[in-house]
């Protein structure tokens, strides 16, 4: 007699919904992909949400700006107000102009997703800027994450001409006088520049198309561009460790914090709330940018007071302090007064860019980081960033030279020549100062490792001397404190060889030593305790 055993066959699904996930996973494997990655460590920190905000922000830009769409006509053919806003009855103006006023006095909450839509661009870029500068004082930007550095800088830099080009179409009276200069600095461009102006506005200013061409920009273009490269820093973020600061059983292996999922999206599902609820509240009791007050955009005329956004306050303050310097060259004329200005600034924005390579060469550092830098531990670095901090409220100034003037009733001219006296001094000053301090932060914690935390308690010893008594910094303490690596600066080698013949040392390579000696040299950092330090101080000769 002979037996047979059925193997036993796996049960399909129950229901419809698990047939539908089956299906979809067999075809798309999102059940291993989630598997891999939902349980993926996020730090605590709450440095790390300032990159939250800027998502956050611009995710309430695009839901606005779609809400907003439906309602705006991007046209410059010219119409007469019949709307409910009394003092513009009957006066002639843009189809732009008149469907902005339309949102903001007619459409139900049109006015509050407008000022939302325009706080959450400052914010946006506001969000940014100090994100990076986070990355940038704590070294986050090193190997492995350049690339990564290059979006984030890429998207600030997008960001700022889509808050130009959304600003300029209401085509009222102040944004009109922001476009006005910009063609200026457009004819600036040496040869080409009256044919890029002619392409712009498609002919003379200030034309019939560019409230057409910006607004694709605006809502196609730029958000776009913006949109791919968000994702891209999104997965090289996911794909490298997330970066931590130093601290006890945190190492360039590991990660300490909370899993993605559940504990990081339930944090950060109310955050997405939060930020939205203050932006909301922000917009509702602040108005920004009031077009009615200000009146559709005519050529012969000037806004009073007439400023940028803070974040293009930088570009115009170059210009508006240079000074008006024109040449004759080849049979034309070169506006330098504007065209020197406008080179400065995407120069300035490059060197930002690079900077993790410039700074990867100068150390010689090749490897990954995934340890975050206290910024008084790398006082050369710290220097650049408050120096170049301190540039952009100089200019800032200066962009903004005349309300600084009529508010505190100075001089414009003598404004004009400190912003112009301060471009060269101020960055200088503060990079020295921000040294000197990172240097005796230093010390301080070298102190601090060596001789403890003062508690403020006097105690009289025997023999009538008294002294403070210290307390011994916890582990966790002493970990942060000393943690960080002290590379030692690029040596050129010696200048004869073996045979006592002079070397030809390579330019480049003294170049590179010489500015690794400003990084890492004696005077760029105070030495760490060493263990025999510490352990002599501690084991009770001479420690109170």
């Amino acid at each position: 007699m002979s037996t047979t055993t059925d193997t036993p066959t796996r049960r399909g699904p129950t229901n419809p919904g698990e047939r539908i996930a089956e299906w979809t996973d067999g075809r798309l494997g999102l059940y291993k992909l989630a598997k891999s990655n939902l349980r993926k460590i996020f730090p605590d920190h709450w440095s790390f949400m300032l990159g939250e905000v800027c998502l956050y922000s611009f995710t309430i830009l695009i839901l606005t700006g779609v809400y907003l769409t439906l309602f705006f006509h991007p046209s410059m053919n010219e119409v007469v107000y019949h709307g409910p806003y009394a003092p513009l009855q009957g006066v002639r103006m843009s189809e732009a102009y008149a469907s902005t006023m339309h949102i903001s006095f007619e459409v139900r909450g049109g006015l509050l997703i407008r000022q939302i839509h325009h706080w959450s661009a400052l914010i946006f870029i506001a969000a940014m800027i100090v994100h990076m500068m986070r990355v940038f004082f704590t070294g986050a930007f090193r190997r492995p994450r350049e690339i990564n550095w290059l979006f984030g800088w890429t998207l600030l830099f997008l960001g700022m001409f889509t808050g130009f080009t959304g600003y300029s179409l209401p085509d009222d009276l102040l944004s009109g006088t922001g476009v006005r200069f910009m063609e200026g600095a457009v004819l600036s461009t040496p040869v080409v520049g009256t044919y890029l102006s002619m392409f712009l506005f498609g002919g003379e200013f200030p034309g019939h198309d560019f409230v057409g061409r910006f607004y694709s920009v605006h809502i196609l273009l730029l958000p776009g561009l913006m949109a791919g490269l968000l994702v891209a820093h999104l997965i090289l973020v996911f794909f490298h460790k997330h970066t931590q600061f130093p601290g006890a059983g945190k190492t360039e292996k590991n990660v300490v914090g909370s899993p993605l999922l559940p504990i990081y999206t339930a944090k950060a599902g109310g955050f997405f709330f939060l930020v939205f609820g203050i932006i909301s509240a922000i917009a509702a009791v602040a108005t920004i940018n009031p077009i009615w007050t200000m009146g559709p955009y005519r050529p012969d005329q000037v806004s009073t007071g007439a400023q940028p956004d803070w974040y293009m306050g930088f570009s115009e303050g170059l210009i508006r302090v240079m000074p008006g310097w024109e040449i004759r060259a080849w049979g034309h004329t070169l506006v330098l007064g504007v065209f020197i200005p406008l080179m400065v600034f995407p120069l300035v924005m490059m060197a930002i860019a690079v900077y993790p390579f410039i700074e990867a060469w100068v150390t010689g550092d090749k490897r990954e980081h995934h340890l975050l830098d206290r910024p008084r531990n790398r006082p050369v670095r710290t220097g650049f960033g408050v120096a170049w901090l301190t540039l952009y409220f100089v200019l800032l100034v200066g962009g903004g030279n005349d309300i600084f003037a009529t508010h505190f009733h100075l001089s414009i001219n003598a404004i004009t020549w400190f912003v112009r006296v301060s471009f060269f001094v101020a960055p200088v000053l503060a990079y020295w100062a921000t040294k000197r301090v990172c240097l005796g932060l230093q010390r301080r914690d070298r102190d601090k490792v060596l001789h403890g935390r003062e508690t403020g308690i006097i105690k009289r010893l025997p023999h009538g001397e008294f002294i403070e008594v210290h307390e011994l910094l916890s582990q966790q303490e002493l970990h942060v404190l000393t943690a960080h690596a002290q590379p030692r600066p690029i040596e050129v080698g010696p200048e004869v060889d073996e045979n006592g013949v002079e070397r030809k040392a390579n330019p480049v390579a003294k170049l590179q030593a010489r500015m690794s000696r400003n990084f890492y040299g004696e005077h760029s950092q105070i030495p760490k305790p060493t263990a025999e330090e510490y352990e002599e101080i501690t084991s009770g000769h001479g420690h109170h």
